[in-house]
């Protein structure tokens, strides 16, 4: 027994030290990065915390600090609990791991804090993995739809610029920062109807909200489904308008057009993402603005960037080796070109810090889109037997959607406030599709009155029936099979109540 006691307090003892040790690192942490950025300061003024660096590079400190990040996210932040029937599984989440905290981390000990290497990288990345050749990140995917829309109305485009009173073809059924740009800026969005299962843009509808006055069609991939881009495109090129794909929904969703298949967001002229935690990738906040087109390349960049003329990124001066000698609008010969603008623009940009979260996340995204389709298509096969009751989601045509949502519409006889209720009350959250109809909403309550301000073609019928009988779960990456089984179970039980 002795033998025993003895060991057993040589365990504690042991349990003790490992704890205190543990301690003693994170504090160690927390004085590295408040110090680091302190080095001028001289060690007699620091104390005793700065002794852990003595005879240490930067590198070799910044190394130590990072390893023992990585550390404190495994630790403290990937510890995976088994699931359990009830649980609560959100609609979406962020996924993650010590490479994010890292280069958060790394980021925060240059203490840039705004645009810097991160951002360049990014958008390099980004930009490869879209196969696009200019990509601006911004600082979420509302202003990301606000740039696209702005840069249609720069005088750069001369005739096909976008100005008050000019239509914009869009849907109701969506999220309000597709269309709020354009009512923003006194254009006028034309609302086509949808079509069930795809709950996208009913191409049979384009040519009757054509006028004289139409200069755009902007619209987005609903829950990671194309729309129809090869009607869209075609109609756009026949019509000489511009088409914005908001993707804030479906980054690495891929179309087939023409006999080549491409991401969606770069079949149009501009493409926009989102990365807000709940979104395929996340930055906390963060946005992405994308196309081929220079031109429009320039005037995203000017209206994110205060609206300048000058092209030169944070600390660059000169680039164009023009800063002093030319002369713009009426202003001296020789005025500094970093202060001269183009446009009514704003500051939109990302912090660095975010940047380096989204190059950590892009990394590891092929794998998020591939577990996306692998729920959607484990949760679909699960609740076939359903279909009597309910609409399910079906892919559309020549599409390979990464999924943002799985949407389901009940059938007549099948009240979907009962269903819902019963699946919130399993632990499970859903979500209606959006705006369900925008302008039914009291932001819309004004116009609605007067009569102005927008275009409504046909009744919205479709839109109006998404709007009562439509919901959605998540699929996100985050989401176990066990997850996936147990909601495809609730949901049927709730369907036969």
């Amino acid at each position: 027994m002795k033998k025993t006691g003895n060991l057993e307090v040589r365990a504690e003892t042991s349990r003790q030290m490992k704890h205190c040790i543990q301690q003693e690192r994170v504090q160690k942490l927390v004085c590295c990065i408040i110090r680091t950025d302190q080095r001028d300061v001289p060690v007699e003024r620091e104390g005793k915390e700065n002794i852990m660096f003595e005879n240490k590079t930067e590198a070799e400190a910044r190394k130590e600090i990072l390893d023992l990040v990585a550390e404190y996210a495994d630790k403290f932040h990937n510890q995976k609990k088994e699931f359990h029937e009830g649980d609560r599984i959100p609609y979406a989440s962020r996924v993650y791991d010590s490479r994010e905290m890292v280069n958060l981390v790394d980021s925060s000990l240059e203490f840039w804090l705004t645009s810097g290497r991160y951002t360049d990288e990014f958008e390099k990345k980004l930009a490869e993995y879209l196969h696009v050749r200019y990509c601006a990140l911004v600082n979420s995917g509302s202003s990301a739809n606000l740039i696209a829309f702005m840069t249609l109305t720069s005088p750069l485009l001369g005739e096909r610029r976008v100005k008050r009173g000019d239509e914009i073809i869009t849907v109701a059924a969506g999220f309000p920062t597709t269309v709020t740009p354009a009512i923003q800026y006194g254009a006028v969005p034309v609302f086509v109807d949808v079509t069930i299962p795809q709950y996208n843009i009913d191409v049979t509808k384009l040519e009757a909200a054509l006028s004289d006055k139409t200069k755009a069609v902007m619209i987005a991939h609903t829950l990671g489904n194309p729309f129809d881009l090869k009607a869209v495109k075609e109609f756009c090129e026949k019509h000489n308008l511009w088409l914005v794909e908001d993707n804030c929904d479906a980054l690495g969703s891929r179309y087939t057009i023409n006999g080549e298949e491409k991401f969606t967001g770069t079949v149009g002229d501009i493409g926009t993402s989102s990365f807000y935690p709940p979104h395929h990738m996340t930055m906390g906040e963060g946005g992405a603005v994308y196309t081929d087109n220079p031109l429009l390349n320039k005037i995203i960049r000017s209206f994110r960037d205060w609206g300048r003329d000058c092209v030169c990124p944070s600390g660059h001066d000169n680039l164009c080796g023009h800063r002093f000698d030319r002369q713009y609008g009426e202003l001296p010969l020789g005025y500094d070109h970093k202060y001269v603008y183009s446009h009514f623009g704003y500051n939109l940009k990302a912090t660095d810090l975010q940047a380096a979260i989204g190059c950590a996340q892009l990394e590891k995204f092929p794998t998020f889109v591939e577990r996306r389709r692998h729920n959607f298509d484990r949760l679909r096969a699960a609740l076939a037997e359903t279909e009597d009751r309910l609409i399910l989601p079906v892919p559309a045509e020549n599409s390979r959607p990464s999924w943002f949502g799985f949407l389901i519409t009940c059938k007549e006889g099948t009240d979907r406030n009962k269903l819902v209720q019963y699946i919130e009350s399993k632990g499970i959250q859903t979500r209606m599709l959006f705006a369900g109809n925008l302008i039914k909403h009291p932001c819309f309550d004004q116009m609605r009155a007067s009569g102005k301000g927008y275009r409504v073609i046909g009744d919205l019928s479709v839109t109006d029936r998404v709007m009562n009988n439509t919901f959605w779960v998540g699929v996100y990456p985050g989401m176990t099979d066990e997850m996936i089984d147990y909601m495809a179970k609730t949901i049927t039980e709730a369907v036969n109540q």
